[in-house]
């Protein structure tokens, strides 16, 4: 899917009592523990936390600002993680926090970030089986661009 940037994009604005955090040593392995749960119930792909965790430091397409963290008092309640080439690796949004409006105020927050790098447009892929995360990057205005057949491992 892609979201074209040309547009005016809105901010992501969340509840009084999240914000949003900088990815640190001390909150790194919620952040992990919250995207692998998120590839349980979506699909998707993540690394071992040691992997995932030193790519920040020697994959190009790694970018720490480009973690987004959103805490509540009980800790990472969001995670988008995304790539410097435009890319929406992974968008998870802890179950204690579904139905508040996170993950569209993220992937807002997300747009707005590419639009001031200069980026024209975002992309991400999507199981057509998440239905979930569907509906939100529908709403979020993403469309879709290309289909893939899955690879059977």
């Amino acid at each position: 899917m892609r979201r074209d940037l040309g547009a005016a994009t809105v901010d992501g604005v969340w509840p009084a009592d999240v914000r949003q955090v900088p990815l640190t040593p001390q909150n790194a392995a919620a952040a992990h523990q919250l995207l692998v749960a998120g590839r349980e119930h979506g699909g998707g792909r993540v690394a071992d936390f040691p992997v995932w965790r030193d790519a920040f430091d020697t994959d190009p397409e790694s970018d720490r600002a480009l973690c987004l963290i959103l805490e509540d008092a009980q800790g990472v309640v969001a995670v988008a993680q995304c790539w410097t080439s435009a890319f929406i690796r992974n968008l998870v949004v802890h179950h204690r926090a579904h139905r508040r409006g996170l993950g569209l105020a993220l992937l807002n927050r997300v747009f707005s970030t590419y639009r001031e790098r200069g980026e024209g447009h975002v992309d991400l892929k999507v199981m057509e089986s998440n239905l979930r995360a569907r509906r939100l990057y529908e709403r979020a205005g993403m469309q879709y661009i290309q289909r893939h057949e899955l690879d059977p491992r």
